[in-house]
């Protein structure tokens, strides 16, 4: 459990930073740089994020993002698994429309004139003024009242606008045969059922499902290890190799 509490420590710090970082996430600055012909530090994050997604998958969101530690916090108030199927779409939606707003827009402004990864942040810092601390606490409440209404990471499941990035980097490791970072199943027979994998997925994937096949195929699947960690007869490890 020891792996758990280190990637819970990292979660709060990124949750206590996310006043600084918050426009290093944000879909709409990209949209106004695009505007003006700037490449911001949102941009540059998210470029980052569907390459480093490749080799790494979705660790990000289990280790790193301030929505994602903001979330398991609310796992105090309400710990239900929110109902899985084509609500998991929506956030693809919202993405594809984000993608080809912002593509308008850059193919509008005519040329990238700079590239400026503190843009509209003031020496670096997002949250420094009253109107920024009004979208801050916009950004909080539409993160957080969703998790506490529906229960486990439901905005990560709908809503983020980051996870289809690291969704589709996978998808290109996956398409190119290139090892990556994942849940590796070794002896599925020895699953005793015991649903404790399950049990302790913070995503609320049918982990115990997924080892009766023998791969955890998941796209939810944020390589934090939990399942990994509570699985009694330790069939489950991480792995970088893809089993044929």
């Amino acid at each position: 459990m020891k792996r758990q509490n280190i990637r819970k420590l990292w979660m709060i710090i990124s949750l206590l930073l996310f006043p600084v970082t918050l426009y290093y996430f944000s879909p709409a600055l990209i949209i106004n740089g695009a505007v003006n012909g700037i490449i911001n530090g949102s941009f540059i994050v998210f470029a980052l994020m569907l390459i480093l997604s490749v080799p790494f998958g979705r660790i990000f969101c289990s280790y790193l993002c301030p929505a994602g530690g903001l979330q398991e916090c609310a796992f105090m108030i309400n710990d239900k698994r929110p109902k899985q199927g084509w609500k998991n779409n929506i956030k693809y939606v919202i993405w594809g429309i984000w993608i080809i707003a912002v593509t308008v827009c850059y193919i509008h402004s005519g040329e990238i004139i700079a590239v400026d990864f503190f843009y509209e942040t003031e020496n670096g810092i997002s949250v420094s003024s009253i109107q920024s601390y009004i979208i801050y606490y916009g950004i909080v409440c539409l993160i957080l009242i969703p998790s506490v209404l529906f229960g486990k990471r439901v905005f990560c499941h709908y809503f983020c606008w980051m996870a289809p990035f690291m969704i589709l980097g996978m998808k290109i490791r996956n398409i190119l045969h290139l090892p990556g970072l994942h849940i590796k199943v070794n002896q599925k027979e020895n699953c005793v059922s015991c649903h404790q994998c399950s049990k302790a997925c913070p995503m609320c994937i049918d982990v115990a499902g997924q080892v009766k096949i023998g791969k955890i195929r998941s796209a939810e699947c944020m390589q934090c290890g939990a399942c990994i960690d509570n699985c009694p007869k330790k069939i489950l490890s991480y792995g970088m190799k893809r089993s044929k």
